[in-house]
């Protein structure tokens, strides 16, 4: 039987628990057009104001990978499950033949070069969700600051890619694409502003090929939009830093330290109460925590176990830390849009590839 719900999740008694604090309160705020939202709202208008100069500047600027491009992003902050979505896609692309890489920023990392992501790479050098995804999808994985350019290295060192997924990147206009895809968790828009009032990174409804979400739909999502729910739940078992399975009924007994250094980590926790987990401490992090002045408690008796993000980070301080993934259940019927948008971009692609005639 699951244990009680912590009454709030602790924090590591530095820095790093008054960050994921106000990085929570900042969501509670977001969700209605209360007295504090109203006071930033003129700041969001100057905000949406220069983002969108900024978009429409890289855009007119735009250059094409020269292969069919998805991009799976969002338009809230914070994250809403796209790294997942993109393992998701990347696997039915490799399922239909196709030879995927995968394009990012790099976000976090501590380097500002175009480089590839290895499986040892360091995940200060590369970004934890790119290191996640070279580890888990085995396709090349590239970041830069600019993501064309880390499409036109991976395509040089990988030529047998013929389809790029960019992980983030809906509001990075300056890399043209082919399908947009973009994920809501249940938190949909919140109150509908922009930052730093509300939650919107860009004005909501946009054009985009498909709206992927968990919970209520997002709201002002026009009819004709192609909207897929999707579930997400965790794995049933957590994997150890040699890669072995552990199933979860077996920690059913066993005191847990859980640790969640992502967007929303009280989610995470009520996932495994929800598998019949004891929750010993729920450590709420700040998204994309390093770990580097992360202190272990004392108990010796109490088990690590975080999100699959954070094992990149907290394995090579913490090797006995056990990682549970997460998985979706996305409908086929979204599978079936994506092949059909992939269809048209193919014939484009090998368009824009093929040699022009000379000119007499």
């Amino acid at each position: 039987m699951a244990s009680p719900s912590p009454a709030s999740p602790s924090n590591p008694g530095n820095n790093a628990g008054g960050s994921a604090r106000r990085a929570a309160w900042l969501r509670r705020i977001w969700q209605r057009r209360g007295a504090l939202a109203w006071a930033l709202w003129p700041l969001s208008l100057l905000y949406g104001t220069l983002a969108a100069r900024q978009r429409r500047s890289d855009a007119a600027h735009a250059g094409h990978a020269g292969l069919p491009t998805i991009v799976v992003g969002n338009v809230i902050a914070g994250g809403a499950g796209k790294t997942p979505v993109t393992q998701a896609i990347v696997g039915h692309l490799q399922r239909s033949g196709w030879t995927p890489g995968i394009i990012s920023r790099g976000y976090g990392r501590n380097t500002q070069d175009c480089r590839a992501v290895l499986p040892q790479s360091a995940p200060e050098d590369v970004g934890d969700e790119p290191l996640l995804l070279a580890r888990s999808t085995g396709v090349p994985v590239f970041v830069a600051p600019q993501r064309l350019d880390a499409a036109r290295a991976l395509r040089t060192a990988h030529p047998e890619v013929d389809i790029l997924v960019c992980d983030d990147g809906l509001q990075h206009t300056a890399l043209a694409r082919d399908v947009e895809i973009c994920v809501f968790h249940d938190g949909g828009i919140g109150n509908g502003w922009q930052l730093p009032a509300g939650p919107l990174r860009e004005p909501w409804p946009r054009p985009v090929d498909a709206v992927l979400h968990t919970g209520p739909a997002p709201g002002h999502t026009p009819p004709s939009q192609p909207v897929f729910a999707m579930q997400r739940q965790l794995a049933p078992y957590a994997l150890r830093s040699d890669g072995h399975h552990v199933p979860l009924a077996q920690l059913a007994d066993r005191p847990l330290h859980a640790l969640a250094a992502v967007a929303r980590p009280e989610r995470f926790f009520a996932m495994l109460q929800d598998q019949g987990l004891q929750l010993a401490q729920a450590q709420a992090l700040p998204d994309h925590y390093n770990f580097e002045s992360w202190q272990r408690p004392a108990d010796p008796d109490a088990l690590l176990i975080c999100t699959e993000k954070d094992a990149v980070k907290l394995w090579p301080l913490q090797p006995d830390a056990l990682a549970v993934p997460l998985e979706l259940d996305i409908p086929q019927a979204f599978f079936d849009l994506l092949d059909q948008r992939l269809t048209t971009a193919r014939l484009s692609s090998a368009a824009v590839n093929s040699p022009r005639p000379a000119t007499p």
